[in-house]
């Protein structure tokens, strides 16, 4: 399932195939061993949209700008796409948050001082229909700083809707294909608190097992990590109207 292990970015691609699916997840620099630290997925509603089995209908094109608030089990934080930076990614994650495929999902690799990851969906049956919804890659312009925020990916032109939020400086990211498309703007504080207890994925680690995460939904999290964040629900931040005409 490569959507399902997508997070294991960097040289880290070939860091398992859990049953069956391509890691993607973003390695961190050998001089800092990334720690732990958070809290456990809501059940949330049971259902999801149906569009979301049918990833080749989703291609609207996003706005230049918009943003994203995201309501967790941590608290609230709020993020800005700008298309210009990774027009493709941007696009992907629009439609990927208009049809909520984010609620319920797990901030299932957290490791302090490197990045926070999230993008598995609570449900089985629409990480199926994702793990090879690839799309093309996007130039990086932007760079894997703190607060920036990245799909994630298993090699060219892999990216699907996992991605992760940097905690620290990951310039060594930008040239393994990382690119920046978003940056939390309010809520940071809230990203720092993330639990991240269970520290990194297996095998490399105790945490849990992205394969098991895409066959096993909320359930597999639920009776394994039940202390793992999770976002209750992610949506599109409506713009300011305009202000009404004088009379």
């Amino acid at each position: 399932m490569r959507n399902v292990s997508k997070i294991a970015v960097l040289i880290f691609a070939c860091s398992v195939l859990s049953l069956g699916t391509a890691a993607q997840t973003p390695t961190p620099a050998p001089e800092k061993k990334p720690t732990t630290a958070a809290k456990a997925p809501e059940a949330g509603s049971g259902t999801f949209d149906p569009a979301l089995l049918h990833p080749e209908t989703l291609r609207v094109k996003g706005p230049e700008e918009y943003s994203v608030k995201f309501e967790t089990t941590a608290g609230d934080f709020t993020m800005k796409v700008t298309r210009a930076w990774a027009p493709i990614g941007a696009d992907r994650f629009y439609n990927l948050v208009r049809h909520h495929f984010y609620d319920g999902a797990a901030f299932f690799r957290v490791l302090p001082g490197f990045m926070a990851q999230f993008g598995l969906s609570a449900y089985p049956e629409v990480s199926k229909v994702w793990e090879t919804a690839g799309i093309k890659d996007d130039p990086v312009v932007q760079s894997n700083v703190r607060g920036y925020v990245s799909f994630a990916t298993a090699g060219p032109n892999t990216r699907t809707t996992q991605v992760f939020i940097n905690y620290g400086n990951n310039k060594s990211l930008d040239g393994s294909g990382f690119t920046p498309f978003a940056v939390v703007t309010t809520g940071m504080e809230v990203v720092d608190k993330l639990y991240s207890g269970y520290g990194e994925g297996a095998p490399q680690g105790r945490g849990p097992d992205q394969g098991r995460i895409g066959t096993g939904g909320r359930a597999y999290l639920e009776k394994g990590f039940p202390k793992l964040d999770a976002i209750r629900t992610a949506t599109i931040v409506p713009e300011a109207a305009a202000p009404a005409p004088a009379k």
